[in-house]
């Protein structure tokens, strides 16, 4: 039965930034699939989603980190799969925004920005990869962002992390997909969360944002749902270092 092809039955799933808004939707929509999941929170405890995938039934465990710390990558890989025993899928959600113009950007700034929305990228891919290689098989999915393909506005260091992870995720699958597994990864467009708080509240800004989704709405976690349960699981197997643009119809205007 094709549906069948989505289930993630007995899988164990590692979402980075899982407190909140789109990792927490990733976690709990997987959680429903079938999966058991590692929660990764940062400066906030991922205490509230662990206990929702507890209450659907499937094994949750909290894991936290610091990605500026480029110690934290081996420490979540290493916990996840000492408390599970092994790792079939890793999202690599977690990001940063910083806003300021370019001729005044810090590199404070920078340096925080493309450590923990590229450089953590590659090294939880690096460390998952290891472990997928020896099962045979597992499934990585990144979180890249409409950034990926445009500018954007006092943004430099966010953009050109995304474009960067949009290239990893095409490179990592193109040594990976032989030996069974899939790196691929979805460009949210503008979503409700914390990272957007600020173009929300700027009412000019706003209203420009709506006026170009041809849905007419801001996108919220769990549009991402059922896109991220898809390429995590055996429906998405001939799918390899695709970015899944999931805007609302921004870039096709």
């Amino acid at each position: 039965m094709i549906l069948d092809c989505f289930k993630l039955d007995n899988k164990v799933a590692l979402v980075t930034g899982a407190s909140a808004g789109l990792g927490q939707a990733i976690a709990i929509a997987f959680a429903e699939a079938g999966a058991d999941v590692a929660c990764h929170g940062n400066t906030r405890a991922p205490d509230a989603t662990c206990e929702v995938v507890t209450r659907l039934g499937r094994k949750a465990f909290a894991v936290t980190g610091d990605l500026t710390d480029r110690k934290t990558p081996n420490v979540l890989i290493e916990e996840t799969i000492a408390h599970f025993g092994r790792l079939d899928i890793l999202v690599n959600n977690a990001g940063m925004i910083r806003r300021a113009p370019a001729v005044d950007y810090s590199e404070d700034d920078w340096d925080a920005v493309l450590q923990v929305n590229l450089g953590s990228v590659f090294r939880l891919s690096q460390l998952a990869g290891r472990q997928m290689i020896a099962q045979g098989n597992g499934k990585i999915l990144n979180i890249a962002s409409l950034l990926s393909f445009q500018g954007g506005i006092t943004v430099p260091a966010y953009a050109a992390s995304k474009g960067g992870v949009a290239q990893l995720t095409k490179a990592l699958a193109n040594e990976w997909a032989a030996q069974g597994i899939n790196v691929n990864a979805i460009a949210p467009g503008y979503m409700r969360t914390d990272n957007t708080a600020a173009l929300q509240k700027d009412e000019t800004r706003n209203r420009q944002i709506l006026e170009r989704i041809p849905a007419g709405r801001w996108g919220e976690p769990a549009d991402l749902a059922g896109a991220a349960v898809f390429l995590c699981s055996a429906a998405s197997d001939y799918l390899h270092g695709h970015v899944l643009v999931v805007d609302g119809g921004w870039m096709g205007r």
